[in-house]
């Protein structure tokens, strides 16, 4: 049985990991109608909903190979950069943090930082737009500069080197299933935000919140779980 708010388990941990995208910064959903838009002139047409399932988590270069295959041949040159310029311009004027996110970021007394398979400027971007950046300088971890993107578990096994944290007492806190996967294979505790109904893929052994300040009873300074 998922857990809800009255039925989440308390953590102990020494460290938190979130990811960026879907779960401090409410950008999903804005990028994938951009791309929406970027690939119907080429003939690829996709619904918002059938991006988002498709592609969040997903490394560029991967959705790239995907988008190729569907439309049989090769994308432009210029489609990954005109791409990113094109969300820079929709993220400046309607990026918001996700609900519940920068409270639970202030509230915080455990160690944390961001790990996000986005690139560093990305990452730094969103964060400065919503007001994270203060809270996350010198804690900001990119698979691009380690080139190794989830669900591979390197990411965040970085992170926890970082900080001094072995992975078995860190949390993490991630909306899609290559994240989540990286977690588990981390072995570290992994909670899924799933804000908009639940992905029936998420494993059983993952605790499911709806809200961000659901975790803020739940994440608790120790070593191991209670």
């Amino acid at each position: 049985m998922r857990s809800d708010a009255t039925t989440l388990r308390p953590v102990q941990c020494d460290a938190v990991i979130f990811d960026c995208d879907g779960v401090l910064v409410d950008s999903e959903r804005l990028a994938n109608e951009v791309l929406v838009e970027c690939i119907r002139p080429l003939g690829i047409a996709l619904s918002v909903e059938d991006a988002m399932a498709r592609f969040c988590g997903v490394r560029m270069a991967q959705c790239v190979e995907q988008l190729e295959s569907m439309r049989g041949g090769q994308l432009p040159e210029s489609f990954v950069s005109e791409f990113r310029r094109r969300v820079a311009s929709v993220f400046a004027d309607r990026l918001k943090p996700v609900d519940g996110a920068l409270e639970l970021v202030q509230s915080m007394t455990l160690p944390y930082c961001v790990a996000s398979s986005a690139p560093r400027e990305k990452i730094e971007l969103t964060l400065s737009l919503t007001g994270f950046l203060s809270y996350f300088e010198g804690n900001i971890y990119s698979s691009y500069e380690i080139e190794d993107w989830k669900p591979s578990p390197g990411l965040f096994l970085h992170a926890c080197r970082a900080m001094g944290v072995a992975p078995e007492r860190c949390a993490v806190v991630e909306d899609s299933l290559p994240g989540i996967q990286a977690g588990i294979a981390a072995g570290m505790t992994v909670f899924a935000l799933q804000s908009h109904g639940v992905d029936p893929r998420i494993p059983s052994e993952v605790q499911v919140v709806s809200h961000l300040g659901q975790l803020r009873n739940v994440l608790r300074p120790g070593h191991g779980m209670l």
